[in-house]
């Protein structure tokens, strides 16, 4: 049985939740001034110094120009985890990273990097994120309060780390282009998505306030417009996401019935058309959107082996080189060890999903959900998810780039966001005007 370890500090925050979804006090809230990072992580090292203290994350480089460059490119692997020598790692490895060594042991490994603790963010997100600590709170599972930072540094319930997940720090205004592929069952690559996609979190609008955000509590848009394959050229999608997930909305251009469409249910389960319908909407990042279907628990932290500083993912020029077969090549991806906190849904009772079971771990440092396992209603382990973060100084943050999925049950996968053939990589723009995302732009560009 895999166990948990919890720091007094994180205990104590635990212990100390009541009422349960009010925020915390004034004390407990200094200490993101103290021992905590301003975003609610542990500052110390661990025992053995694998993961160092954090000391400010990585900052103050100038934006790129065009494609993005790995700041640590010299480091080499500490060791390799293999199928052979698993067990030797196992209280370090999620079920799907084991899952994934046993079925493709010849050609899935993960290596090792040293523990660079490059997580960071603007004072301002810092400010917001103190004052969120003692005015947010979560009511019906709908984040109340908070703005401009991580609503819940220092969480209490399942439900409230889930949502620093959803609202994370990754800028407030960004632009890709990417390539995303389907692969089959037998190893094959089969392209879904060559297109650009603009984003923004109005969430984190530096000028904005709490007040002015609770009035249209929509806080992560995105227009996505594929380029390619030929069959897919001239799609689009657009996206609003609300606090209240079941207020979220989407839009999807299709060109061979030359209008626009209201997806019914942008949510959960529901196959996405971002991925054509491989993924789920709520896989997307390994995870977003409504909360309200599950049972959160927070079930403590431990020390994971989980992608990190992924730049080196960004490097080679040609997406061959980054598939091989059923999962990224080995040979660019990069894996060290951190905190993680970690998170179970449960399916309530008289809820619909696929998933009647799921398994979240979030980076302690900058709250992104990294892995994330999900088992069917036959309590067999079924999916796989995984997030790649990258170091940006010049935002400064680490940012959710390539993310996927691995059917451990029928063999097929999925990778999205690949930024290898294109001039430029993630890049941090000003503020889009809101028309961007909307239907009518859509209708208004659409190819006829």
């Amino acid at each position: 049985m895999k166990t948990y370890t919890l720091s007094s500090l994180t205990a104590a925050v635990l212990l100390s939740a009541v009422p349960a979804l009010a925020a915390v006090s004034a004390d407990d809230a200094a200490k993101l001034k103290g021992e905590l990072t301003p975003i609610g992580a542990e500052k110390a090292g661990n025992k053995d110094g694998s993961i160092p203290a954090w000391t400010g994350g990585l900052t103050g480089a100038p934006a790129p120009t065009g494609r993005r460059t790995d700041p640590f490119k010299d480091d080499k692997p500490l060791y390799t985890v293999t199928s052979k020598n698993m067990d030797q790692h196992a209280a370090q490895l999620s079920d799907g990273v084991k899952a994934m060594l046993r079925k493709y042991p010849e050609s899935f490994r993960v290596d090792i990097y040293p523990t660079r603790r490059s997580a960071a963010a603007p004072q301002w997100v810092y400010d917001n994120t103190f004052k969120n600590a003692t005015r947010a709170k979560l009511v019906n599972d709908v984040a109340d309060g908070a703005y401009g930072g991580i609503p819940f540094p220092m969480p209490r319930t399942g439900a409230e780390a889930i949502t620093n997940h959803v609202l994370r720090w990754r800028g407030s205004s960004w632009q890709w282009q990417a390539t995303q592929y389907q692969l089959t069952a037998d190893g094959k690559a089969v392209l879904t998505t060559d297109g650009s996609a603009s984003q923004q979190m109005p969430y984190y609008f530096q000028d904005g306030s709490a007040e002015e955000f609770a009035k249209r509590p929509e806080h992560w848009m995105i227009r996505l417009i594929n380029a390619g394959p030929p069959i897919r050229a001239g799609e689009s999608i657009v996206g609003r996401d609300n606090i209240d997930g079941s207020k979220s909305q989407a839009w999807v251009y299709l060109t061979g019935q030359r209008r626009v469409r209201k997806l019914p249910n942008p949510c959960c389960d529901t196959p996405t058309p971002s991925t054509a319908g491989v993924m789920n909407f709520d896989e997307i990042e390994t995870f977003v959107g409504r909360i309200d279907r599950f049972d959160w628990k927070l079930v403590g932290k431990q020390e994971l082996l989980i992608p990190y500083n992924t730049n080196k993912l960004l490097l080679p020029k040609d997406d061959a080189e980054l598939l091989k077969g059923h999962h990224l090549n080995p040979d660019f991806w990069r894996w060290e060890l951190h905190r993680v906190w970690v998170v179970e849904a449960t399916l309530k009772q008289g809820q619909r999903h696929q998933a009647a079971r799921s398994r979240y771990y979030c980076d302690e440092d900058s709250w992104t959900c990294v892995l994330g396992d999900r088992w069917d209603a036959n309590g067999q382990l079924w999916r796989t998810l995984w997030t790649n973060l990258v170091v940006a100084p010049d935002l400064p943050g680490v940012v959710s780039t390539s993310f996927g999925m691995n059917d451990l049950l029928s063999g097929q996968a999925f990778v999205a966001n690949l930024f290898n053939s294109k001039n430029t990589q993630y890049l941090i723009k000003p503020r889009f005007p809101d028309s961007v995302f909307t239907p009518e732009a859509m209708a208004g560009e659409g190819v006829r």
